[in-house]
């Protein structure tokens, strides 16, 4: 049983719910990452119990529904995250495309200790993976970020980039002129960088020492040709069978990494090339996990491109949750509705 659990009369307990406004600012930046570089080494040392996510494609409302359960050893901690993608909320409903809510459950009981609003938390940890998978595979003094896609992902990724580098230079690309430039309004009144939109996705990615790609993408954007030695790729837009955003050839230049590979097979950058038999699984480095936990090495040298391939795993939000639930409780934060008995 979780320590702090101890003593705990579970028929008088209560389930705290948390919405979005209660999550936001609960953890720093740095936490996060922290948080995620530990989920990762309980990836790479094998002690979590996780299967991949689940999907359900609902083509009557252009949408699916994403189920990821987890279980992490160390720290002990269990949760579920239920993600609904519906294409048409923003346009028709005043909704987020994507959104999520989050079981957070006591490992030994199954109790639901928490209820939360999964939207931030998603947001960033999924930067956050990026930005640790930079921390172990880039080079050290990089300081220009390229962002192909102004969605939120890419909101978590410059909020965990810059928390890891010397940032300076920023560019980001969106296939909507109008979401690059409303992201770099919103970001540059939080960080001083020089962040600029740019009309083309080679201007940020030619000469970036990372690039971010967070898009939809079923076909490649990035292309072989613009991305110079030493790069470091954090691929996070394929989560889907089918979906692409890197050239076949900048993965056989690159060192590849994947989050899991199980789930990277199916979903990630790595699907279409594997399934078209242009890459095999020989390509693969290794999961992120492997290198923190030291079993198997990053970059060797200032030249190597390096790429993670990020499909967003269940471990992550079990490792994360647990911190924003205690900093919740810490701070009196959410209301407590009894749910079970």
């Amino acid at each position: 049983m979780l320590a702090y659990m101890a003593g705990t009369n579970w028929s008088t307990r209560k389930t705290l719910i948390l919405g979005r406004s209660d999550i936001e600012g609960l953890l720093t930046v740095a936490e996060y990452n922290e948080a995620i570089e530990e989920a990762f080494r309980a990836h790479g040392l094998g002690k979590y119990i996780m299967d991949p996510k689940m999907h359900i494609i609902i083509p009557k409302y252009h949408g699916e529904w994403e189920a990821m359960p987890s279980y992490c050893e160390e720290p002990e901690t269990s949760a579920c995250k239920w993600v609904a993608i519906r294409e048409e909320n923003g346009r028709n409903f005043g909704l987020p495309n994507v959104f999520s809510t989050l079981i957070y459950t006591d490992p030994r009981t199954g109790f639901p200790l928490a209820i939360c609003d999964g939207t931030y938390h998603t947001l960033m940890r999924t930067g956050a993976a990026g930005g640790v998978s930079a921390k172990y595979l880039a080079r050290k003094d990089s300081e220009n970020l390229g962002l192909i896609g102004a969605g939120f992902v890419a909101t978590g990724l410059l909020a965990s980039m810059n928390d890891l580098f010397k940032l300076k230079k920023v560019r980001v690309w969106s296939r909507t002129a109008a979401t690059a430039n409303k992201y770099v309004r919103e970001n540059n009144r939080k960080y001083d960088l020089d962040i600029k939109a740019v009309p083309e996705p080679k201007e940020a990615a030619k000469g970036m020492d990372i690039i971010g790609t967070s898009t939809p993408a079923t076909s490649p954007i990035v292309k072989d040709e613009w991305i110079e030695e030493g790069t470091h790729i954090a691929a996070i837009g394929a989560d889907m069978t089918g979906k692409q955003e890197l050239e076949v050839a900048i993965l056989k230049r690159a060192k590849i990494y994947v989050d899991d590979l199980q789930q990277c097979i199916r979903d990630g950058e790595i699907n279409v090339p594997l399934a078209r038999k242009q890459i095999t699984l020989k390509d693969i480095a290794g999961t992120l996990g492997e290198v923190i936990a030291g079993k198997k090495k990053g970059r060797t040298s200032d030249q190597d491109i390096t790429l993670f391939d990020s499909t967003g795993i269940a471990l992550q939000d079990s490792v994360v949750v647990i911190r924003e639930y205690k900093r919740a409780v810490e701070r009196g934060v959410g209301i407590e509705k009894r749910m079970v008995v």
